[in-house]
């Protein structure tokens, strides 16, 4: 198998001064390959994508942490490790401790970083509703037709 990044779109680095907006346009997408003659190719990316992979590389140590501990159950260890969680019933926390596992190790097999980040996410940003007492009510769609019904 090849290294991911020799899959990626690659550029001379002459390029970047006879076709610079190609190759930044090329590199907003997605990261690119500048080859260089006389040394190592750079890897080119947005600061988006930088960040994203940052924060998995964050996410990683913590679940790393987390999975590698003996005490109490998964979903007792990452409430330790993210407080947020303790705002979600005990099922919830079970439920989103499993997810998180799942998208990371999507996010790590598939080098998309989004995975895990959007679900980790969703869920804190879940907490925090539930948390501030805007999950328990019961919501009505302004396009259910049994709403309309109602008086």
């Amino acid at each position: 198998m090849s290294h991911p990044l020799l899959a990626r779109q690659q550029f001379r680095s002459s390029e970047l001064s006879r076709n610079s907006s190609e190759v930044f346009a090329a590199a907003q997408e997605h990261p690119i390959v500048v080859t260089r003659r006389d040394a190592e190719s750079l890897v080119l990316m947005s600061e988006r994508e930088a960040d994203s992979k940052q924060q998995l590389f964050e996410f990683a140590s913590q679940l790393i942490a987390v999975t590698t501990s003996d005490a109490g159950s998964l979903a007792d260890r990452m409430a330790d490790r993210f407080p947020w969680m303790l705002a979600l019933s005990a099922s919830d926390r079970a439920q989103c401790a499993q997810d998180l596992v799942s998208a990371a190790r999507a996010s790590f097999a598939t080098e998309q970083p989004h995975l895990a980040i959007a679900e980790l996410t969703s869920w804190k940003e879940s907490a925090t509703l539930i948390a501030a007492g805007l999950g328990g009510s019961t919501v009505d769609w302004l396009n259910d037709p049994a709403s309309a019904e109602r008086p």
